[in-house]
């Protein structure tokens, strides 16, 4: 027997889709959890950014590494598709990975309450003339 093959499965390239995948599904996970503890719109923000960043890691990304999405690059000239089609799909992950992060941070800052108002401190009333002060 050889292990060829098991060099080919156990080597970086092959393991970092599946990296990816288990990342995003852990990160929606654990926003799903949160969520379970937070507000209404709290845990509406966090999920849904942990949507996004699920789509971008567990779909996107592995998608890049096995070669099914051509990675754009201005300063090439040939695609295997179009540019078109490359460009798109850069935008794609663009918008969703950063948007996904900035969605899944602002849920996280809410729901640690970073973000609310500050309880108004008691003003003290200083008296002016105190009733046990001699005037003469």
């Amino acid at each position: 027997m050889s292990d060829a093959g098991f060099s080919t499965l156990g080597s970086v390239e092959a393991a970092r889709p599946v990296f990816l995948i288990v990342m995003g599904v852990f990160m929606l996970i654990f926003a799903w959890r949160l969520a379970k503890t937070s507000d209404v719109w709290t845990a509406r923000v966090l999920v849904a950014g942990a949507l996004l960043l699920a789509f971008g890691y567990s779909l996107l990304l592995p998608l890049y590494e096995a070669g099914v999405l051509e990675i754009y690059s201005p300063l090439r000239r040939h695609y295997h598709g179009s540019a078109a089609d490359a460009l798109g799909w850069h935008a794609t992950k663009m918008v969703v990975m950063n948007l996904g992060w900035l969605v899944f941070g602002l849920g996280l800052a809410m729901h640690a309450k970073i973000l609310t108002a500050p309880s108004p401190r008691r003003s003290r009333q200083i008296p002016l003339h105190s009733p046990h002060e001699f005037v003469a």
